[in-house]
């Protein structure tokens, strides 16, 4: 918790001034509500006080020689791309959500049974798709039933939004999109080397790796479990981290029909990318609440293969 250079206020999401590098709450914020010196700099040329609004205005097409401005899109405030911006975690709450008929529902339709070797193929990264491209993202969004489906939606809600304010938008996009990928391959790699065939499906992994940003930013963040019982984010990390080891060594990497490899390559991202942010002055709140399944954050029930 930081504290407003302007009035002493605690605040758990405190602000950055660019210009002067002082810390305040919402309501000092603003360079003329804390007297900041860089108001009598009226040229500014570094563009700290321009919001870019008139230059959205006038330039319809993106960045000038961007790929977006060459293909006619506007992703500035007022395009249509804008809405993404602030929102990924909702957009991938969303797919999750719309894919599961589309893994469920139209595969028998079209002539492929739920389980089959085509089903597998299409929705879950394994060992005879493994050095394609579409299984990296589709068996990310895929899940292994409604329960699997419920906790990671829950666990993404709440966890998710929170380091999306903090990194960004393209950079969370690419830690959940890149994490998840990575925690996958992982599990079915290490699958392979033992000769073994794995399965995995669902976005534990690229939650792992939210939940791992959390725990190095501040590791002493309260969380609720199931709502009810607080506990320090590093703790349940370390309890997530242990079950996942215990139950590994007793079982292997897929006990359970659960990838807990992937989970730990998920978190193991996550505490790397929270420690360079750390290092860069990056900050979290103080308190936050979910609900999780048994064993941690971000662990689906097990199932053909591996969930995760």
């Amino acid at each position: 918790m930081a504290q407003c250079d302007a009035c002493g206020e605690h605040e758990n999401m405190p602000y950055k001034c660019r210009r002067c590098g002082g810390t305040y709450c919402g309501e000092h914020r603003l360079p003329e509500s804390h007297d900041c010196p860089g108001l009598n700099e009226w040229n500014d040329p570094d563009g700290v006080f321009d919001s870019g609004f008139d230059d959205s205005v006038n330039d319809r097409g993106g960045s000038p020689g961007g790929v977006t401005d060459r293909l006619g899109v506007n992703t500035g405030p007022g395009g249509p791309l804008g809405y993404f911006r602030g929102n990924m975690t909702y957009v991938f709450l969303a797919v999750i959500v719309l894919w599961f008929p589309v893994q469920y529902v139209l595969p028998p339709v079209v002539g492929i049974p739920v389980g089959s070797a085509t089903w597998y193929e299409i929705f879950t990264l394994n060992n005879d798709n493994v050095f394609y491209v579409w299984p990296w993202v589709t068996s990310v969004f895929s899940h292994g039933g409604v329960g699997h489906l419920f906790v990671n939606g829950l666990v993404l809600y709440f966890f998710g939004p929170v380091v999306e304010r903090r990194i960004g938008s393209t950079k969370f996009t690419a830690l959940f999109l890149g994490a998840g990928a990575v925690a996958g391959l992982a599990q079915v790699l290490a699958a392979m080397t033992m000769g073994e065939f794995s399965a995995v499906l669902g976005a534990s992994g690229a939650i792992a790796a939210i939940m791992g940003v959390l725990t190095v930013l501040n590791p002493n963040l309260t969380i609720y479990l199931y709502f009810i019982l607080p506990m320090p984010l590093w703790l349940a990390t370390m309890l997530f981290v242990g079950y996942s080891v215990f139950v590994s060594a007793g079982g292997g990497f897929g006990a359970g029909g659960v990838a807990h490899l992937a989970h730990l390559a998920g978190l193991a991202i996550g505490l790397a990318y929270g420690a360079k942010l750390k290092r860069e002055g990056e900050r979290a709140p103080q308190q936050l609440q979910f609900g999780g399944g048994p064993g941690g954050p971000g662990r689906g029930p097990g199932g053909p293969g591996g969930r995760f």
